[in-house]
């Protein structure tokens, strides 16, 4: 497959966007990109809470593809920024396919990386007859093991990131981290909240890519977004019963799938995306050997790129 392009698109902006109002709380934004008379496809981004970002429209060919985009309930340009009320995975699916519907399509490719890839399982799973097939990055199946490595697994690769993580925690909450920042980002007022969901924030942030990167300025959207969110999620086992997305893998074991994962990815272990692999006999694995978590290390973007120009010209992987 040498003749496939291997690395992002160059930038592009929408064809159009808007705001979707959802129910009475929450408003979502909307991107369309690329071709509309293309191979529709979906893209999630992570966190939950993470939004959107330009260059996730790069992954695509813009002459090929059809790339719908959105900010889940609380993150990026959607409305209200960080509000866990009716935000929950269930709802999630349900806004996809308003967004669906919106858009006229009958069915999708499906394409998310870290919680993306949760959600685009759970999508997956509850709406099959929708899905054309999936390209799933840095695995995360939202289980009770995941949950504690993402927290207290950091002490084992990143002990120094993990020690100041817990540092404006007492010494007699830390047995469940969770829950000590869960009820501190939650609190409504703004001195106590801010500082815990900055510190969650950079927690994640310091340990996305192999190799450290310099560190981005703090951002309130972003903080707040993936501080609440994720720690809401998490708290709530992503709405799922445990095991729920690995035990249900056979409602979309007929639909091709590639698994982007990098071997050293501390956010989101191999573990589970070696699972999912097993568990899926047609998915393809590309285990990539020196990248973390982030899809935009090279090995990474190399392969998510490879995986949606093999897809608009085979409708399968390789």
């Amino acid at each position: 497959m040498a003749e496939l392009n291997t690395t992002l698109f160059p930038p592009i902006a929408p064809l159009r966007h808007g705001m979707l109002a959802v129910d009475d709380l929450h408003t979502i934004y909307w991107e369309e990109v690329g071709n509309p008379n293309g191979i529709p496809v979906l893209f999630l981004h992570g966190g939950p809470g993470a939004g959107l970002s330009p260059a996730h429209r790069r992954f695509f060919d813009p002459l090929h593809y059809r790339v719908i985009l959105f900010d889940q309930r609380g993150a990026g340009k959607s409305a209200p920024l960080g509000e866990c009320r009716n935000n929950t995975t269930p709802l999630l699916i349900g806004d996809i396919e308003r967004l669906r519907t919106l858009f006229g399509i009958e069915q999708w490719l499906v394409f998310g990386g870290s919680w993306g890839s949760t959600l685009a399982l759970a999508y997956g799973q509850a709406h099959p007859e929708r899905c054309l097939g999936f390209v799933l990055r840095g695995i995360f199946l939202c289980t009770r093991r995941e949950i504690d490595f993402f927290l207290n697994g950091a002490e084992w690769f990143h002990p120094d990131v993990y020690d100041e993580f817990i540092a404006s925690i007492p010494p007699d909450e830390r047995g469940d981290l969770l829950a000590a920042y869960h009820r501190r980002i939650m609190s409504t007022d703004p001195e106590v909240y801010w500082p815990a969901v900055r510190a969650w924030s950079r927690f994640e942030g310091r340990r996305v890519f192999l190799l450290p990167q310099p560190e981005e300025p703090p951002s309130d959207s972003l903080d707040l977004g993936v501080g609440r969110l994720e720690s809401h999620y998490m708290a709530n086992l992503g709405f799922f019963a445990e095991n729920q997305l690995l035990d249900n893998v056979h409602r979309i074991a007929h639909l091709p799938a590639v698994i982007v994962q990098g071997r050293y990815d501390v956010i989101c272990p191999p573990v589970s995306a070696w699972r999912l692999h097993q568990a899926w006999s047609g998915s393809v694995m590309k285990m990539i050997p020196d990248a973390g978590h982030g899809a935009m290390e090279t090995g990474i973007t190399r392969a998510l790129v490879t995986a949606t120009e093999q897809f608009r010209k085979q409708r399968h992987f390789g």
